[in-house]
């Protein structure tokens, strides 16, 4: 007859985490790199970028892309070898550009930081709106960051255990003490490379250099991608892969302005890039706050900003034209006129009531 355990749950329970305690750094590394792991990587960018083409072709499905209803979620997983556990990597997608930028403390959260990674999609034929579009998304995104960081300071550890935000740079990261990284591993993506490179060279060189420079302050890595060109949409699949899985990343540099960019983290440099292009102003007159001000003022100079009262936002997303549905717009335009004709109604019968004082 089998020996029954007098042992109770809370007697297996309280042995565990005294065996779980006393484990040392190197077992429980060990551990770790023979359990699955679960990342989280956050597209955003331009609206209509190209971020569900990036998506679609990091997951290896064959579908036509269609346009991102604010906020969408999918996952991918990937085996490390035979028979074992599958990583899983949690994609979310922001759709809208600039207009949805609130959206982003859904998929950044308490849970996840530790191991977020965020991609930036930036519309290169479009450079009129590019410098708003990656100055609004990169502080809405690292604002809540901070937000969630901060909660766990107060809060003690992060959920996981395994607290590694804010991003901390090698000491021979280049010009690490002029730079500021971005809270998490970010990867800037230049989309359209196939339009791009019908633009006049020094208009090229001006968005090439500026984004290297964005990169670099921020610690990213860049890379420019055209749907026309698989080699692009390859290498793009191999940066994102390194986000998701944690794989190895691409080591290959390109910087000339004329081919698709190519520069990961950490191999670009303040001297490498030079000053920024200038050709009908003095540096000095430009009055700039910091370095990366400067670069924003000579940008706009070449590529001024869309005239924001002239572009209207569209905070909502039934009012946006690339969501449009004719039977059930034109019938929500009817439901609205009797909604007002109602209100007007009401606001009569209000006015010709005779109230007692």
């Amino acid at each position: 007859m089998p020996k029954i355990s007098s042992d109770t749950l809370w007697d297996i329970a309280a042995a565990e985490v005294r065996s779980r305690e006393s484990r040392t750094d190197e077992e429980d590394a060990e551990e770790d790199a023979h359990s699955p792991t679960q990342r989280t990587v956050f597209f955003m960018g331009s609206k209509a970028g190209g971020k569900t083409t990036i998506l679609l072709r990091f997951l290896d499905r064959d579908e036509t892309a269609k346009p991102t209803l604010a906020l969408e979620y999918t996952f991918g997983r990937r085996a490390r070898g035979h028979n074992t556990p599958k990583d899983i990597a949690h994609l979310w997608e922001l759709g809208g550009g600039i207009s949805l930028s609130d959206l982003v403390q859904i998929p950044i959260t308490a849970d996840n930081v530790s191991s977020l990674s965020v991609v930036l999609v930036l519309d290169l034929s479009k450079p009129n709106v590019l410098w708003e579009t990656m100055e609004r998304l990169l502080d809405s995104a690292r604002s809540h960051v901070e937000k969630v960081c901060a909660s766990h300071q107060k809060t003690g550890e992060s959920r996981s255990g395994k607290q590694r935000v804010p991003q901390v740079l090698h000491k021979d990261y280049p010009d690490r003490e002029l730079i500021s990284p971005f809270p998490v591993p970010l990867l800037i993506v230049g989309s359209k490379f196939d339009i791009f490179q019908d633009f006049d060279s020094e208009k090229r060189k001006v968005i090439c250099k500026t984004l290297r420079f964005i990169a670099h302050f921020y610690g990213a890595s860049l890379i420019f991608t055209s749907s026309k060109l698989e080699a692009t949409m390859s290498k793009s699949r191999s940066f994102v892969n390194q986000l998701a899985f944690g794989t190895e990343r691409p080591k290959s540099i390109s910087t000339d302005p004329s081919k698709p960019l190519a520069v990961p983290a950490g191999f670009d440099s303040l001297s490498q890039i030079g000053p920024p292009v200038t050709s009908d102003v003095d540096i000095g007159t430009l009055h700039a706050k910091n370095p990366l001000d400067l670069w924003k003022k000579v940008f706009e100079r070449v590529f001024p900003p869309e005239n924001i009262k002239e572009r209207k936002e569209l905070k909502d997303p039934a009012k946006d034209p690339q969501y449009s549905e004719p039977l059930i717009d034109s019938i929500r335009a009817q439901k609205d006129q009797e909604l007002e004709q109602y209100k007007r109604e009401q606001a009569k019968s209000w006015k010709s009531l005779a109230l007692d004082p």
